[in-house]
């Protein structure tokens, strides 16, 4: 491994507080490395240089762990997890977790197969399907304690999305660049749904000017199972 890429790494965790092993060091730089070589032909990211991947894919994706508590055998969905952020780097860092990722490519889903495959996690899934589809496919709505998403949607579509699988008192995290405008379009959508903001995570990501927001909802009341609607209506007809 090159020496210099991992001193980067392992100060860029040290900066959000985790000290990781040379076994954590070695599976997110094999990650990293399977990413860019599928990415050559797939596309799973902009991101390919070393330095700003760690930054904005890595750090990014483990900054709920200033927040959150992680290091107990909680449940946890990735809705659209594409690459596999945040929901690999969760599983690396914080093994304990139990993760079912999901994402609606077929050949994303085998790359994340191949990818917990090759890295010998367990205690982990990946599921093709929509987020619409997922209660048809087992024993998933109202079963996480964490349901967490950096896909790109409006608030009030994700939340639709992803409160239906979170635990009453579990959480749903959605990984945002600038929340306040969709905050306020959400307000609706949340009283339906059964979530209540309980506060918004604001930062910089070290050594850069990417700005960052985790939106915390708590699921304070159960969600109508009618919900997620299927057909696209989180999208074209949000809440």
């Amino acid at each position: 491994m090159d020496e210099q890429r991992v001193a980067f790494l392992r100060s860029a965790l040290n900066e959000i507080g985790l000290s990781p092993s040379d076994l954590q060091i070695s599976q997110l730089m094999t990650y990293y490395e399977f990413v860019v070589e599928k990415n050559k032909v797939m596309n799973l990211t902009a991101i390919t240089e070393f330095e700003e991947f760690v930054q904005k894919h890595f750090v990014d994706s483990l900054s709920i762990c200033k927040y959150v508590d992680l290091n107990q055998p909680l449940s946890l969905l990735d809705v659209g997890t594409g690459a596999g952020f945040p929901g690999i780097p969760l599983k690396i860092m914080f093994p304990e977790l139990q993760i079912t990722l999901l994402d609606s490519l077929q050949k994303r889903i085998r790359f994340l197969l191949d990818v917990i495959f090759e890295l010998k996690l367990e205690d982990i899934e990946a599921i093709h399907g929509r987020a619409e589809e997922l209660k048809s496919k087992g024993n998933y709505f109202e079963q996480f304690d964490y349901v967490v998403s950096r896909a790109v949607a409006s608030l009030p579509t994700l939340a639709e999305y992803c409160i239906p699988y979170v635990k009453v008192n579990g959480y749903f995290i959605a990984y945002k660049a600038n929340a306040d405008e969709e905050i306020e379009q959400a307000g609706n959508a949340l009283r339906i749904l059964g979530g209540k903001i309980e506060s918004v995570k604001e930062f910089e990501l070290p050594d850069t000017d990417y700005h960052r927001s985790l939106v915390m909802i708590r699921k304070v009341k159960n969600t109508d199972s009618k919900y997620p609607r299927a057909g696209g209506k989180p999208v074209s007809k949000p809440l």
